[in-house]
């Protein structure tokens, strides 16, 4: 029995006919409850349904070249589809059959439709003028199929009568217009029928069926029918101008048999039937070498696709659409040839020359209808080593010819072979097998000697190179780094069965392909990246630059190394990449010959460096492609590069919002001029407000008519002219509050009493004419409102009014405000300038398209900095912010007296803040700075810490930690400084803050939980050890013997968590349901495999055993004795043990049996707090390690209440 490689899967109501479409990847089903469904079967959709038949449709058919559909059914109907996707629908009817049509066909040059009825007849249709063109009698009973020869006049038709029928229809095609148009429109009753008959005669009549025939097809190429009955035989027919025999039968299936096909381009034969099997069958020798079989539902129609290795089966619940074999070829690639196999033969492509020669045959290694599965080249030896799947898998390490000869030798001569499902090289002279059965891996010398045996420490299903004497293993959950020679795991990484693998040619990144997704990880596995498919990925190879090029069924795609991806073109039929370079992709098709591709890298190549900070590439790719489109300019505004965008997008509405985003006022200014929009032009005053720039506020405030802000702005230059034309205006408009707050802020008193009086507020006016001294305008306001002194005795007396507007002591009407200096962007200056105008492409080295850029980008920026300068920086944590400082100095150094001279402060330095930020790849550095939005990103991306309020309090204390606030005056507001824990340092990219926590003191709180443990306090104790797990994330570490007491501290708080929290659990069973004594037992069981201090795990033990006991557990309780006494407790203690132990011997019974195996080693689920065996799928906390069940992937650690479970992660960074 063979798996099938089932490509597409569909549930559905019987399918009873099938049709691929000849060039796009669709598939017409015909259902027994009346629909017709067009499925995609590469994506995997239902792209149309058609419902107008009335009753099962059993035939179905697609024409060769255009869009059509034909369809038939037990409403005697034929109809015709329109299958284009803006025009689905039905064309026309055909009536004429009396009965049930059973099959339809189109011709594959006339424009003629041929049906299969059970009224006996067979009838051919023209479809462009939609009449019937021929009726073809003479079977006696129901006609099961029909069908056209592929080249041939010729037709063979299948009976419930017994027969086979090959009809001669070459007088159709020489009749006038293609059949009875001749006599007259209309003519389709059945008056014209005896007419018909005279354009086919029988040319065989093929007897030999015992019971009614199904099916029956002829042979693409060779003179040949297939029949299939019900007789449980299929038959094979040869045929000759005069006579048509029986050739031979193939017999296996035990029930009626639906269709039998002959294979497109192999010498096979392909047939399914009502005993719910599909057999494949050698035509030369007529033995089934393949069987499928389904539980359920029996098979009813098969078909096959005219130019892929595709075929598709219907039976009683749905259809299936799969392959005989895989179509990958087997390849290698070494320097610039390709070896790979094509029909059984090693091949090697030259990819400079395009020559392609072969030079080993492999025919006779496994069966002759399987292709190699993989193929190893070793170019010391100059070697090839292939596995083939066929007979429980085979592989066979054989020599190349160093000279090509006339006559390739076959493998066999002096091969050797053996059995294993993987074999790969791993040295000059060594390679490894894989034996899936026993999980063992050989490594064999090149004599095939056995070497070394390695046990996998994953349950292994494939495994590929990883680097000098190293292996990838691949498991069904994770794929591993396993070093052969230490026998030891060097990485590991949670991902999907990996299919392929493809090491970048430096060898530092390595794509792990799987049927979805692609992992680029290090050489190290510690650090990785993910990028998810919809589709099935199929291939991958890396270019020149160190970016990952790949293949999905219908695309060809790239991904940079941190995990962007995009499409670089679309495919008709997928490809195998073996190479790419420069602007081509080398690569194999599914017939596996060599071919090429041209593409355009400009987008990935940009994005490249973008990331790599290569200006000087993004500069002549920006001068020399047409790289636009929205989805270039979000991606750059995403990675906070809208500077850059700026320079390419001419959209005004796109351009003024890059200009804001990137602080550019002299361009948003412009475009908000061609825009004008009152929105524009206040989004443009407050960019122009936090940058200082006010003279563009004032503009933006004018444009819109804001006069309450532009009077408020003129106050706070000390404009004192534009504050009077302020007043002035206020006068023109009449609006008092306007005018009293341009009168208060240009101190004129006498203007803010005229506008009190005009609005009827005398008592104010008074009051303010009496406290600015002016007496006898207040003594008037008291006339006009009609009162006298004696009146007013009672208001209390004022003194003199103090209010009066601050003096200016520098006017910067005229003058910007002071802003941090930001520099000449490299754009600007290089566009500017014409700097590499017609320049040279940049060329590539792998895995760092930057290597020579960016030096040439720095001495761009800061043309003065010496070379010993540079050289000296360079194991600093921002190399590029220094240079970019030591620009800001030299051209700033003139203009400075001149600002001095005008009474302008100094241009402030770069935060210390923002320097820790920079300078540090900690988390605890990033919370100290302040910066708690970079902080979690780190927490995030090094230990999957997604739940961020459990470290509020923590994130608080750091930072108050790190800064203390003087105040040198009262009126003053308190300075803040910063502290260091490198005071001494005097380099701006080493300063860092001090360490708020440090690990001693963590650990003086894990032992605080220690004592909880002892003292039975278990709530505290979890309190406790979730504290230090959460403060272990912020804590700065100086060494790797600090790294490794780290992680030891981090395990052993896990694991007393874990065995608290399950004690915990065990209390609130044994108190909420005493009944449940099962869950009982199991927890305290568990509880003892934590990995506890030993006074601890005594007290586990001890309380294990009484809770045993209770239960009269015997056998366990002896054994969790036994295990008691090897800790060597109190005499006391011991003598305790033996009595159990000796109670154990005596009576080892388990009176309630329970879920734990002590002898076979597990981990414990922190979720649901059940065993985890070796071997089993498992999924772990990134930052603890601890060990859950894989259904928990994504979920909220429950212990620790801070990361996702199973969520990728770098780890701790060794920032010393």
């Amino acid at each position: 029995m063979s798996v099938m490689l089932t490509k597409f899967e569909s549930k559905s109501n019987r399918v009873k006919g099938l049709a691929f479409h000849p060039t796009q990847p669709l598939l017409a089903a015909a259902l027994h409850n009346g629909s017709v469904q067009l499925w995609n079967y590469r994506m995997g959709v239902l792209v149309d349904r058609f419902d107008e038949h009335e009753g099962p449709v059993r035939g179905v058919a697609i024409h060769p070249t255009r869009p059509l559909l034909v369809t038939g059914g037990d409403d005697y109907k034929i109809k015709v589809w329109d299958i284009r996707p803006q025009n689905r629908r039905c064309l026309f009817t055909l009536h004429g059959h009396l009965d049930y049509v059973r099959t339809v066909q189109f011709h594959h040059e006339m424009p003629w439709i041929i049906s299969a009825s059970d009224d006996q007849t067979i009838r051919i249709w023209n479809s462009t003028s939609r009449q019937c063109i021929a009726v073809l009698t003479g079977h006696s009973h129901y006609v099961m199929s029909v069908q056209f020869h592929p080249k041939e006049d010729l037709i063979v038709s299948a009976s419930m009568d017994q027969t086979v029928r090959v009809w001669d229809i070459s007088g159709l095609r020489k009749a006038p217009n293609g059949g009875p148009q001749s006599h007259g429109p209309g003519s389709t009753g059945p008056a014209n029928f005896e007419a018909f008959d005279s354009f086919s005669t029988v040319k065989h009549v093929l007897e030999g069926h015992d019971r009614g025939v199904n099916y029956a097809m002829f042979h693409p190429t060779l003179p040949l029918i297939i029949s299939a009955a019900d007789d449980r035989v299929i038959k094979v027919w040869r045929m000759s101008e005069t006579k048509a025999w029986e050739v031979d039968s193939c017999k296996g299936h035990f029930n009626n048999v639906s269709s039998a096909l002959f294979h497109p381009k192999h010498e096979l034969i392909v047939s399914c039937g009502e005993d719910k099997t599909v057999r494949v069958w050698d035509l030369g020798k007529r033995t089934a070498i393949q069987t499928f079989r389904r539980e359920h539902d029996r098979f009813w129609v098969l078909a096959a696709h005219p130019n892929l290795n595709l075929f598709a089966a219907g039976h009683d619940s749905g259809l299936i659409v799969f392959k005989l074999e895989r179509e990958r070829p087997a390849f290698s690639v070494s320097q610039d040839t390709l070896y790979y196999v094509r029909d059984k033969y090693v091949r090697a492509y030259d990819f400079n020359s395009g020559a392609d020669i072969g030079l080993l045959s492999v025919k006779k290694l496994g069966s002759p209808y399987v292709p190699p599965r993989t193929l190893s080249f070793n170019p010391a030896e100059r070697a090839v080593l292939l596995t083939i799947s066929s007979d429980n898998g085979i592989y066979e390490l054989a020599n190349l010819p160093q000279q090509t000869q006339t006559e390739v030798k076959d493998s066999s001569v002096d091969g050797k072979r053996g059995s294993g499902q993987s074999a790969i090289f791993v040295a000059r002279n060594r390679f490894a097998i894989l034996n899936k059965t026993s999980q063992l891996i050989e490594v064999r010398d090149l004599a095939n000697t056995v070497v070394k045996s390695i046990k996998p420490p994953v349950q292994t299903n494939e495994i590929f190179y990883g680097g000098t004497a190293c292996l990838i293993l691949s498991s069904a959950t994770s794929v591993v780094l396993y070093d052969i020679q230490q026998q030891k795991t060097i990485g590991e990484i949670s991902s999907p069965p990996v299919k392929y693998v493809s090491w970048s040619g430096d060898g530092t990144l390595v794509a792990l392909m799987s049927k979805h997704t692609i992992t680029i990880a290090n050489k190290s596995f510690s650090q990785h990246s993910l990028v998810h498919e919809t589709i099935r990925i199929k291939s991958g190879a890396w270019d020149d630059a160190g970016v990952f090029i790949y293949s999905t069924l219908n695309h060809i795609k790239y991904c940079l190394s941190q995990g962007d991806n995009g499409v670089i073109c679309t495919l008709d039929n997928p490809v195998y990449l073996t190479r790419v370079k420069g602007k081509t992709v080398y690569t194999l098709d599914r017939s596996a010959r060599p071919r090429t591709i041209n593409f355009d890298p400009t987008e990935y190549r940009f994005k490249l460096a973008l990331l790599k900070n290569n200006y000087e590439e993004m500069l002549y790719i920006i001068k020399t492609s047409t790289l636009l489109g929205q989805s270039i300019i979000a991606y750059l505004q995403k990675k906070g590069f809208p500077e850059i965008a700026l320079h390419f997008v001419q959209d005004t509405n796109t351009r003024f919002e890059l200009a804001l985003e990137c602080g550019n006022l002299e361009v948003a200014m412009e475009m908000a001029k061609t825009i004008n929009r009152p929105d524009c032009w206040e989004r443009l005053a407050q960019q122009a407000l936090k940058q200082g720039n006010h003279k563009v506020v004032e503009k933006a405030y004018q444009q819109t008519k804001n006069f309450d802000k532009l009077s408020f702005l003129y106050l706070a230059v000390g404009s004192q002219d534009k504050l009077e034309k302020m007043q002035k205006i206020a006068d023109a408009r009449g609006d008092p509050m306007s005018r009293f707050h341009n009168a208060l802020y240009a101190g004129d008193v006498e203007g803010r009493i005229s506008v009190l009086r005009d609005v009827g507020l005398h008592p104010l006016a008074y009051l303010t004419a009496k406290t600015n001294g002016l007496d006898e305008l207040a003594a008037e306001i008291l006339e006009a409102a009609g009162l006298t002194e004696a009146d007013i005795d009672d208001v209390p007396t004022y003194g003199a009014s103090t209010l009066r507007p601050p003096p200016v002591v520098t006017s910067s009407t005229n003058l910007i405000w002071p802003s941090v200096s930001t520099g000449e962007n490299f754009f600007d200056k290089a566009l500017a300038n014409g700097v590499l105008e017609g320049g040279v492409e940049p060329d590539y080295v792998n895995g760092d398209a930057a290597a020579a850029g960016a030096h040439n980008a720095l001495d761009a920026w800061a043309k003065e900095e010496e070379i010993g300068e540079l050289e000296a920086e360079e194991g600093g944590w921002d190399l590029d912010a220094d240079a970019e400082a030591e620009t800001f100095d030299t051209p700033e150094a003139a203009p400075a007296e001149e600002e001095e001279e005008l009474g302008a402060g100094a241009t402030p330095g770069v935060s210390e803040k923002d320097l820790w930020v920079r300078n540090s790849p900690l988390a605890a550095d990033h919370v100290a700075a302040g910066s708690f939005e970079t902080a979690m990103q780190l927490l995030t991306r090094q230990f999957g810490v997604v739940n961020f309020a459990p470290l509020k309090p923590l994130f608080v204390s750091i930072y108050r930690s790190s800064h203390v606030y003087l105040s040198p005056l009262a009126s003053l507001p308190p300075l803040e400084l910063h502290l260091r824990r490198n005071p001494t340092e005097s380099s701006a990219s080493k300063v860092l803050p001090i360490a708020a926590r440090s690990l001693q003191s963590v650990r003086s709180e894990l032992l605080e939980g220690y004592r909880f443990v002892s003292g039975n306090k278990l709530t505290e104790a979890q309190v406790a050890f979730r504290s230090v797990l959460e403060a272990l994330l912020l804590v700065v570490l100086t060494s790797d013997d600090e790294a490794k007491l780290w992680r030891e501290t981090v395990t052993a708080a896990r694991e007393y968590l874990l065995g608290v929290t399950i004690e915990l659990e065990r209390r609130r069973v044994a108190a909420e349901d005493p009944s449940n004594v099962t869950r009982n037992l199991e927890l305290a069981a568990y509880f003892t495999h934590c990995q506890l201090q030993p006074p601890h795990l005594q007290i586990a033990l001890r309380s294990a055993i009484s809770i045993f006991g209770k239960a009269n557990n015997h056998a366990h309780a002896a054994r969790f004795a036994k295990r008691l006494v090897e800790l060597k407790p109190d005499p006391k203690i011991v003598a305790q043990a033996r009595q159990k132990i000796s109670a154990g011997e005596r009576n080892p019974i388990n009176s309630v049996t329970i879920a734990y195996d002590e002898f076979t080693p597990f981990e414990i689920c922190g979720a649901t707090y059940t065993p985890i065996y070796r071997g089993s799928p498992i999924v772990r906390c990134p930052y603890t390690d601890a060990a859950f069940q894989p259904q928990f992937k994504g979920n909220l650690d429950p212990l620790t209440q801070l990361t996702e479970i199973g969520a990728a992660a770098s780890g701790l960074p060794a920032a010393w």
